[in-house]
């Protein structure tokens, strides 16, 4: 672990420094992360450090978002690396809590955001939104930052944050940050360092997909044969196994019958053992 960054193992050690902050007037923004920090993380990090006077980021593999069967165990940890490179960044704070800190014994409340959390990445991930909104709830509470950073690349989670900040009267303002790709267009993820060569070499298909789904939408296609296409596109490109490949109202992520405008397009696919997901503006 740096010696640069001052790290908070529990919440009343996270809440004493952002105290501290408060009381000098400072501005606060908090970055939540599951570790494993790669660029699209630290894009994250920039815009808060540009946006806030003081930018706390937090390293927790939440293990309520993790089903029956999924990754927890074999999910890339690397806290030490972590904490060297959010130094060098110049961020301010790092809030690492073990999982008795986040979910004392006899904790059972869970939130969940209906509808929202229920389809694409909920319908087949049953549980997984409940896992994100309880522990981004916590965070924001534990915290209270004036603003919390996340990434569109998990595009239904940030429309799951902020529905759940308006809607619990959280007053932290949720900030969507671009997608940061590879030149080829893949999506970086944590999950990318599972994938083998060959495996790595198919995957910017799925980026391609999308791109063209919502070109083909833009321009009149119907959305049920352009999203057809997009899933022949990716199962000729080797991708095993194809979950979704959709188009939503960009705010309520609700079906869209006929593009009007404002919608997204979201996919999900399989590499193997390797889940992908991905998204993009129509």
């Amino acid at each position: 672990m740096s010696d640069n960054l001052p790290t908070a193992r529990q919440v009343a050690e996270l809440r004493a420094c952002i105290a501290d902050w408060r009381a000098a007037g400072l501005s606060v923004g908090l970055v939540p992360t599951m570790g494993a920090l790669h660029e699209g993380h630290f894009s994250l990090v920039r815009r808060c450090i540009e946006s806030m006077d003081r930018t706390c980021v937090t390293l927790f593999v939440n293990p309520k978002q993790f089903g029956a069967g999924e990754d927890l165990d074999a999910y890339p940890r690397g806290e030490d690396a972590d904490a060297v490179a959010l130094a060098g960044l110049g961020a301010h704070l790092m809030f690492a809590p073990g999982t008795s800190e986040m979910y004392p014994p006899g904790s059972v409340t869970q939130v969940s955001v209906p509808g929202l959390g229920d389809w694409l990445e909920g319908e087949f991930r049953p549980g997984f939104f409940t896992g994100v909104a309880t522990v981004v709830t916590k965070l924001l509470l534990q915290a209270l930052p004036d603003a919390a950073f996340f990434g569109e690349k998990d595009y239904q989670q940030l429309c799951v944050v902020r529905r759940l900040a308006a809607d619990l009267d959280i007053p932290v303002e949720i900030v969507g940050c671009p997608v940061i790709r590879e030149a080829d267009g893949l999506a970086l993820s944590s999950r990318n360092a599972y994938l083998n060569a060959d495996e790595r070499a198919s995957a910017p298909a799925l980026h391609r997909a999308l791109t063209d789904t919502a070109k083909a939408v833009r321009g009149g296609n119907h959305i049920a044969a352009a999203t057809e296409a997009a899933h022949g596109t990716l199962v000729k490109a080797g991708f095993t196994k194809v979950d979704y490949i959709a188009v939503r109202d960009a705010d309520s992520l609700a079906p869209v019958e006929r593009y009007e405008g404002n919608a997204r397009v979201l996919g999900a696919a399989w590499l193997g053992t390797t889940r992908l997901i991905d998204n993009l503006a129509v």
